[in-house]
């Protein structure tokens, strides 16, 4: 009986023990199978940990060249089973506040050799003509060590605030900045870069400041760095769990009339499925600059970044505080399509130059704007996420269309 035991005990033990013999990758085109292989934690020859095995398919659905993952252990041998994402796709973005129609084009390969590298560039309108060029190879090294380049050619018109009316310039930006990544673990990424660029305003309209000027350049420094914690799971279009993503930055110019600033801003992500249908999606955004007077305070309030239908850069803070909250449900699923609705609250309040915490708690600087929105989603392309917007303000009886690629955030 203690022989048949200790026999039996054996043979539960190898069995929990049991090697890896083969990793095999199924239903892979585009993405490289030595790449994927290098990327997984788990490897040939290692005991099987089913922990890891987890870990590596949460981490396979955040490549960009990937829309699902799963598992199966096949007479010890791994074998994942892969859902492919297409990712030479363009990049399309348009938006209309005041009657004023703006858009963005561009075309991006978001697995290029197959290895999770970004590639692209884009152009611009939005009264001015904009282009630009990217490059994000977060594995380029190694497993853990990449490089992500970015060059731009950017015009806008700016609005500086000295009274109740804004001066407006027309603002351009020339610039390339580097970064080097780093992948500690699977929830833990850093970036750590500088950029050099040159700024020019060229006055157009509105109040005149004899100390500003009617043409200011500007050559800039700066260096950024970002910690980012990552412990979302993806299944197709609902996201679950938590992300938090710190930015440092640090300004040096060479001109009296923008001094140097030190700003921070820190972002933390929250979703949860309801139901079968449902998900919950909310962006809490803190962030505190050097307090001066200047008008070029870093912290906007625009349609474009945290309050959908405000206008494009309505105004501008030395700090932020912002909370976006959306519920998005699934309305209509078949195959590769999903039509998805969705109803939003876009709230924040910012500090005026030179102003206090004080200016955090006060009515007349925040923005409340709520709307609904649609998603059309294509489940095998990369970020095919086609959102058009509409925020509205009671309060202020005004309102605006978003239109992009991707959520929102």
């Amino acid at each position: 009986m203690k022989l048949y035991v200790i026999v039996l005990f054996s043979c539960l033990l190898s069995f929990g023990q049991q090697k890896i013999k083969s990793i095999q990758f199924n239903g892979i085109e585009k993405n490289n199978k030595s790449f994927l292989t290098q990327l997984i934690q788990v490897k040939k020859g290692t005991v099987v940990d089913t922990v890891l095995l987890n870990q590596d398919i949460k981490k396979l659905k955040r490549l960009n060249g990937i829309s699902n993952a799963s598992y199966t252990i096949v007479e010890s041998a791994i074998v994942f089973d892969i859902e492919e994402n297409h990712t030479l796709i363009p990049a399309v973005n348009s938006w209309s506040v005041n009657d004023v129609f703006s858009y963005k084009l561009g075309l991006y390969d978001y697995n290029f050799t197959g290895r999770n590298i970004t590639l692209g560039g884009y152009y611009q309108y939005n009264e001015e003509n904009s282009y630009g060029v990217n490059l994000f190879a977060p594995y380029l090294f190694s497993k853990k060590l990449g490089l992500a380049i970015n060059a731009q050619i950017w015009s806008s018109n700016e609005p500086f605030y000295y009274t109740n009316s804004p001066t407006n310039y027309i603002y351009k930006n020339s610039g390339v900045e580097a970064f080097l990544t780093y992948e500690k673990n699977f929830k833990n990424n850093f970036r750590a870069g500088v950029n050099f660029s040159q700024d020019q305003y060229v006055y157009q309209s509105g109040f005149a400041d004899n100390f500003i000027g009617e043409t200011i350049d500007i050559n800039k420094i700066i260096l950024k760095f970002l910690y980012e914690y990552n412990d979302l799971d993806y299944k197709y279009q609902y996201v679950d769990g938590l992300k938090n993503v710190l930015t440092l930055q640090q300004n040096f110019t060479n001109n009296d009339i923008q001094s140097d600033f030190l700003a921070w801003w820190n972002d933390i992500m929250f979703f949860k499925t309801i139901g079968q249908k449902g998900n919950f999606a909310s962006r809490l955004r803190a962030g505190l600059s050097t307090n001066s007077s200047s008008v070029f305070a870093p912290f906007v309030v625009d349609n474009n970044v945290n309050v959908r239908g405000v206008g494009n850069i309505i105004d501008r803070g030395t700090g932020s505080l912002v909370l976006n909250a959306e519920y998005r449900h699934t309305v209509y699923e078949k195959n590769w399509f999903v039509l998805q609705g969705n109803a939003f609250v876009d709230m924040g309040t910012w500090r005026s130059p030179g102003g206090t915490l004080n200016d955090f708690v006060e009515f007349d600087k925040g923005q409340l704007y709520s709307g609904l929105g649609v998603r059309f989603i294509h489940k095998r392309i990369f970020n095919a996420i086609f959102r058009l917007d509409y925020g509205y303000s009671i309060e202020k009886e005004s309102g605006g269309i978003v239109f992009g690629i991707g959520q929102y955030f």
